[in-house]
């Protein structure tokens, strides 16, 4: 098994991606809206994916509600984003916990609908003063105690709908003052600073799945980004925040790396994560992706062995749909304790 998440190209798979796929068998896919039409054709693009493995397979999209949602209405319903329940928590926080809960697990049977089994949520990042919009009311606000609680509730509320979450971006994106799909941030913040934003991914360290900021800590390591530092990883991840679950590189691809794709991902890996993102479906990078990375050790491995392990069986989509027209009524009655 390749340790490694591929885009693709468009709707349904090429004959040059389904060949390359079959050859490589890479650890799973990611889905972008460039990927997504209905349900229909979504449920025939995971369904084509399985059959490559013969078996389901971690089939990822970026769902979090708000902004970044790549199932979007008319097809689909519109959630909130993470801001509205740290708002409602401010002023009843057992029902924000609850209306968390609801919202993640009817997001959740969106994707279980269609075959989706993981979704990069929940952002655990706890946001500064001055920060870069691009995490804004993505995260659950700016006290580490609240992203970490409501951060749980989206994870438990996935969990109940069979989906998997990934707790992003580790070991923190909210300090960064520009965008790391355009540029390279770097953190000067103190140990000391460091430290609140390391709360939250430890009180989730028991979480299955994780993904790195492409950020420059200065007071960890001022040579590498987080997702190329040996230092970081071993130190900051599996060292300070004890986080033993697997770990995959943001998407290769964005600005804030610099170098060619292939050379990245090897560079990922030997610092130390599991799984490489590339979410861009060029097949010259994916290749020399394959080419390039060494096998999983026996760590990686097991990790990625977890992951397949704890993946989702089909769901009745009658089950499905009353479900979560409960759980959003629930959760929209909640909500409006705020308003």
């Amino acid at each position: 098994m390749l340790p490694a998440i591929f885009g693709l190209e468009g709707t349904e798979l090429t004959d040059a991606e389904r060949s390359f796929f079959r050859e490589v068998s890479p650890f799973g896919y990611i889905l972008f809206g460039r990927n997504v039409v209905d349900r229909a054709q979504l449920q025939s693009l995971t369904e084509s994916l399985r059959n490559l493995h013969g078996r389901a397979v971690p089939i990822l999209i970026d769902q979090e509600g708000g902004r970044v949602a790549r199932m979007q209405p008319p097809e689909w319903p519109a959630y909130p984003p993470a801001q509205r329940f740290a708002d409602l928590y401010t002023v009843r926080p057992s029902e924000a916990l609850l209306a968390t809960q609801l919202n993640y697990e009817a997001l959740g049977l969106d994707l279980a609908e269609v075959g989706v089994t993981v979704t990069c949520a929940p952002v655990l990042d706890v946001p500064i003063e001055g920060a870069h919009d691009v995490i804004g009311d993505r995260a659950f606000g700016s006290a580490p105690d609240t992203v970490a609680t409501l951060g749980w509730a989206c994870l438990d509320g996935l969990q109940q709908a069979g989906i998997a979450g990934v707790i992003k971006h580790i070991p923190g994106h909210g300090r960064a003052v520009v965008d790391s799909h355009y540029e390279l941030p770097r953190v000067a913040a103190g140990l000391t600073e460091l430290e609140q934003d390391l709360r939250p991914f430890s009180a989730l360290n028991d979480a299955s799945m994780a993904m790195t900021a492409h950020i420059v800590y200065d007071a960890w390591d001022s040579d590498h980004c987080a997702t190329l530092s040996h230092r970081v990883i071993q130190g900051v991840i599996r060292g300070d925040i004890g986080f033993d679950g697997l770990l995959m590189s943001d998407d290769l691809d964005m600005k804030a790396l610099a170098g060619s794709v292939p050379d990245l991902a090897l560079a990922a890996q030997q610092a130390g994560c599991d799984v490489v993102l590339n979410c861009w479906a060029k097949l010259s990078d994916m290749e020399g992706i394959a080419k390039r990375l060494a096998s999983p050790d026996p760590d990686t491995l097991n990790r990625m062995l977890q992951v397949y392990d704890a993946l989702p069986s089909a769901q009745s989509l009658l089950t499905i749909t009353a479900r979560q027209q409960s759980l959003t009524k629930q959760r929209d009655e909640l909500l409006a304790l705020f308003e």
